[in-house]
């Protein structure tokens, strides 16, 4: 079955507060997708209404082409990763390991065996003794062991330390390849972790500001280093995020994408043309957005 997530002109109000206004996305199945936006964006939100933790307020969603909410049925194939309190866990990782398998019908135990021993999480001790680390390396396996059609992780990387984290990251490039489904990643370690996602959605301010394939979003940035008269008539007309200056040389952040004439154009005018990464762009949009 294919399990697409369709969400129309979904709004979300605390009171007064929106927390999302009229979005609209359509995931398509199978892909690893990464969610950025700054604290408050209404990340956590939306990913609360995927996995069926609450209900919009306006709009409708669909997964499977079925609306999710009290959904056993949905429900049941989506699985959201997030920091979890520990401190009155009684548990050690085997009936940790036994919850999941009992409501998780395509979790794969040996899989989540294997992953256990592999970020060497103690078999001894009870959950709530665990450092962060462990708690959270704990909570991936659960995640990428229960092999749910769409599997969340709401900044799941939360206590790991750099080398656990990269380990992290390529266990779910090499999962998705072996079994594919719907990954979401929610991130603020944009620079890491950009490598692994397929789609990018950015939201800003409970609105979606854009959701495209990566390598398309970044093409569209570039900067524009030169002489800063050069580069000033270079960029004259173009949407500018960012200017750097140093004595007579600037650089100039620009998006909306460099044709190949206008590459030509550059490299005549002595300018160097470079590209940006997608934390770049995500800062500098952002703040364009909020400074409006």
């Amino acid at each position: 079955m294919s399990y697409d997530i369709d969400i129309r002109q979904v709004t979300v109000k605390y009171g007064a507060f929106e927390a999302l206004t009229d979005i609209s996305l359509h995931l398509a199945c199978g892909k690893i997708y990464g969610l950025i936006g700054r604290n408050g964006a209404g990340k956590t939100t939306l990913l609360s209404l995927l996995a069926s933790f609450m209900e919009q307020t306006e709009g409708s969603i669909e997964i499977g082409g079925k609306q999710p909410f009290e959904n056993a049925e949905v429900m049941s194939q989506v699985c959201l990763v997030y920091e979890t309190d520990y401190s009155e866990e009684t548990e050690k990782v085997k009936g940790m390991l036994d919850a999941a398998e009992r409501y998780r019908e395509n979790f794969d135990r040996k899989y989540a065996e294997e992953l256990v021993e592999e970020f060497k999480l103690p078999l001894d001790k009870k959950v709530r003794e665990f450092s962060k680390g462990m708690q959270s390396a704990l909570n991936v396996t659960i995640g990428l062991a229960s092999r749910s059609p769409i599997t969340i992780f709401d900044e799941a990387y939360l206590g790991m330390d750099a080398p656990t984290r990269e380990k992290f990251y390529q266990t779910v490039l090499e999962d998705h390849a072996a079994h594919p489904r719907t990954i979401i990643l929610s991130t603020h370690l944009v620079s890491e972790m950009e490598y692994l996602f397929e789609e990018v959605v950015i939201l800003d301010q409970g609105k979606v500001l854009l959701h495209e394939p990566i390598d398309e979003l970044v093409e569209r940035g570039a900067s524009v280093t030169g002489v800063a008269s050069d580069v000033d008539e270079f960029v004259s007309g173009m949407k500018q995020l960012n200017t750097k200056q140093l004595g007579g040389t600037k650089s100039v952040m620009v998006y909306g994408g460099i044709t190949e004439a206008q590459r030509k154009a550059a490299a005549h005018l002595g300018l160097e043309v470079g590209p940006v990464s997608l934390q770049e762009l995500f800062i500098h949009l952002t703040e364009e957005e909020m400074e409006e």
